[in-house]
């Protein structure tokens, strides 16, 4: 598994300064205040506008919440175990905010990815998606999140190779396709044992391929509700 810092040579300052912000965030409580932007900028050490990117980065990542006037500033945000695994820990080698937002745009996609996955989904691809399952099983026993997180991408690419939207489609696998090509690492994100976080994870996907096979709409939309709990990614 990946250390807990990446080198300075494997991460642009935009990245460095939302790792930053993330590590100031799990040193609060949430909803505790971090600073005004000003504060937090100095803290990092970079210029206004790598600030203002790395800003948009953490709050894509759904680290910090902004509140303007009397009292504002900086907010740590209320994160669960899925954010903290699913977003946070995604180390990125460039263009950081711009594969915040594909994040951010596919976590709201999946809702809809899923449910039409459900109606079309043959038994063969039932199969495909069980293969992954248990590759995340398999990443949850190693304690390898970088393995967990391809074999949970690759899920949600057969899930959106099934769908016969000729543009949700191909928008979902270009997200996808651009996270993945600029995913240096997955990262412990904080004292949560990561075990925990994956095996989460790991139940939801697993009760969520079981309710396709079975063709159970309404443990589907359970699930789903459960998968997008601000996130799962």
């Amino acid at each position: 598994m990946a250390g807990d810092v990446l080198s300075d040579g494997a991460t642009s300052r935009t990245e460095r300064a939302a790792q930053r912000i993330a590590q100031l965030v799990r040193g609060i409580d949430p909803g505790a205040r971090l600073g005004t932007k000003s504060e937090l900028r100095e803290l990092c050490g970079v210029s206004v506008g790598t600030f203002n990117e790395a800003l948009r980065v953490a709050q894509a990542r759904g680290l910090v919440a902004v509140r303007p006037g009397p009292g504002g500033g900086l907010f740590a945000a209320e994160q669960s175990p899925m954010v903290r695994l699913g977003n946070s820990v995604l180390a990125i080698d460039a263009d950081a905010s711009s594969v915040a937002d594909a994040v951010r745009i596919r976590d709201a996609l999946d809702p809809l990815l899923i449910a039409d996955a459900a109606w079309h989904s043959s038994p063969a691809d039932i199969a495909r998606y069980r293969d992954q399952v248990t590759a995340m099983s398999d990443a949850v026993d190693a304690l390898d999140a970088d393995a967990f997180m391809r074999a949970n991408w690759r899920l949600h690419e057969l899930f959106a190779e099934v769908n016969p939207s000729t543009v949700l489609r191909p928008i979902y696998l270009g997200l996808i396709d651009m996270i993945k090509q600029h995913t240096l690492a997955v990262l412990p994100a904080d004292s949560q044992p990561i075990a925990e976080v994956m095996s989460d994870r790991y139940r939801i996907h697993a009760d969520l391929v079981d309710a396709i096979a079975d063709r159970d709409n309404e443990r589907v939309n359970d699930l789903i509700r459960q998968h997008s709990v601000k996130h799962d990614r």
